[in-house]
C-alpha cells in the first residue's frame, strides 16, 4: 500500500517552545488516522505544517507524493482542509462560498451544482446556505467549513477537531460523511481530535501526542491491549500508595499504577481478584470511595504514556442554541 503522508523528524518551533518536537509519522493512502492529544500538545501545529499552512523548523515531510518544502503547490491540489477556527467570509451566503470553493478548484457549473446539492444535507443547515454567514452559529460554521474542504473530493483530507461545539445529530452525520468518504472514495483521513469516543469509532490507527512528541501509536484495539485484559480502579480516601505492594502481590494481577487518589491494577480475570483488590486495600487502611472493573480505554493508554488523563468525552462539548435561546437557569 503506498503512503499518503510521511514525516521524519518534522519539528516546529515558536521562540524557546518545541510545539512538535521531532515527529515520526507513515500514514497509508486509504487510511483513517486519528492524532489523539490534549489542547496543546502540538496537533494542531503538525495539521498546519502538514497542509503547508506552516514552515517546518527542520525536518522533512511528503504529503501525497509530494516534498512539503518544495512542493506545496502538488500539495495543496490533492488536500482538504478543515481546521478548528474557520476562516470563512461572514458577507457571504454558505451557498456562495461553496460554489466559489468549487470554482477554485476547477469544477464545471453542473458538478458543482451536484456537489452543492449533495453537501447541504451533510451540513445540515437547511434553508440557511442561503444567508449569509454572520447569521450562522459557531457550529454552523464549522459544518460548513467541512463542506468546502471536501467539494472538489480531495485526496486526502485533514480535519482538525471537526466535530467541536456540534450536537450530537451533527457529529453523527459527520461521522457517518467520514466513514463514506473512506469507505467508498478511499480518501485518506487524518483525522485530529481530544475526544475519545471519535478516535476510537472512526481510526484504523491512532497516535498519541503529548508535548511535541508521539509517545503511543497503533490501532485502537492493540493500544488498549498493551494495558492489559481488565482494569480494577479504585478511588480512594486518600494516598494508595502504601497500598501498591499488596494489590502487586494479589494472584493475578499484572501491574499496578498510582496517579493522585486513583489505583488502577491490571489483570486477565477482574471478576476473579476484584474482591482481593478491596481486602488489600482495607488492610492497609487506606478507605475506598469507589471500586470498579472494566476494560481498558483509550484514556487509560493514554493516562499509562503520559502521567495525566485526556478525560474528554464527546458527550461534553457545548451544543449550539437557536438564535435568541433562553439560557436562564441553564448551569
Amino acid at each position: 500500500m503506498s503512503t499518503a503522508i510521511a514525516a521524519r523528524d518534522l519539528r516546529r518551533k515558536f521562540g524557546e517552545n518545541n510545539a512538535v518536537d521531532g515527529i515520526e509519522l507513515d500514514v497509508a493512502a486509504g487510511e483513517i488516522y486519528g492524532f489523539l492529544g490534549p489542547n496543546g500538545a502540538g496537533k494542531s501545529t503538525t495539521v498546519k505544517m502538514l497542509c503547508t499552512l506552516l514552515t517546518p523548523t527542520s525536518g522533512s515531510a511528503t504529503v501525497a507524493g509530494f516534498d512539503l518544502a518544495s512542493q506545496p503547490g502538488e500539495i495543496r491540489l490533492r488536500i482538504g482542509v478543515a481546521l478548528q477556527e474557520a476562516s470563512i467570509d461572514n458577507k457571504q451566503t454558505g451557498r456562495e462560498l461553496l460554489e466559489l470553493q468549487g470554482r477554485l478548484y476547477g469544477l464545471s457549473a453542473k458538478n458543482i451544482k451536484r456537489r452543492v446539492d449533495e453537501l447541504v444535507g451533510l451540513v445540515d443547515i437547511g434553508s440557511a446556505i442561503d444567508d449569509r454567514v454572520e447569521s450562522y452559529s459557531g457550529g454552523m460554521k464549522r459544518r460548513l467549513d467541512l463542506a468546502m474542504a471536501i467539494i472538489h473530493k480531495p485526496q486526502i483530507l485533514f480535519l482538525d477537531e471537526p466535530t467541536t461545539g456540534l450536537d450530537p445529530v451533527s457529529r453523527n452525520a459527520v461521522w457517518a460523511e467520514v466513514r463514506r468518504l473512506n469507505s467508498q472514495r478511499g480518501t485518506t483521513i487524518f483525522l485530529t481530535t481530544q475526544y475519545l469516543e471519535e478516535a476510537d469509532e472512526l481510526a484504523g490507527r491512532v497516535g498519541i501526542i503529548a508535548d511535541g512528541k508521539i509517545v503511543a501509536e497503533g490501532t485502537p484495539t492493540a493500544l488498549k491491549r498493551t494495558i492489559g485484559t481488565d482494569l480494577i480502579v479504585a478511588e480512594v480516601d486518600g494516598d494508595p500508595g502504601s497500598a501498591v505492594a499488596a494489590v502487586r502481590a494479589i494472584e493475578g494481577i499484572e501491574d499496578v499504577d498510582v496517579h493522585g487518589a486513583e489505583l488502577s491494577a491490571t489483570t486477565a480475570d477482574g471478576a476473579g481478584v476484584i474482591a482481593d483488590v478491596a481486602v488489600a486495600l482495607n488492610g492497609c487502611g487506606v478507605p475506598i470511595t469507589s471500586l470498579t472493573l472494566r476494560t481498558p480505554t483509550l484514556d487509560d493508554v493514554f493516562l499509562q504514556v503520559t502521567g495525566s488523563h485526556l478525560a474528554v468525552s464527546v458527550e461534553e462539548q457545548p451544543v449550539d442554541l437557536p438564535t435568541g435561546a433562553d439560557t436562564e437557569g441553564t448551569a
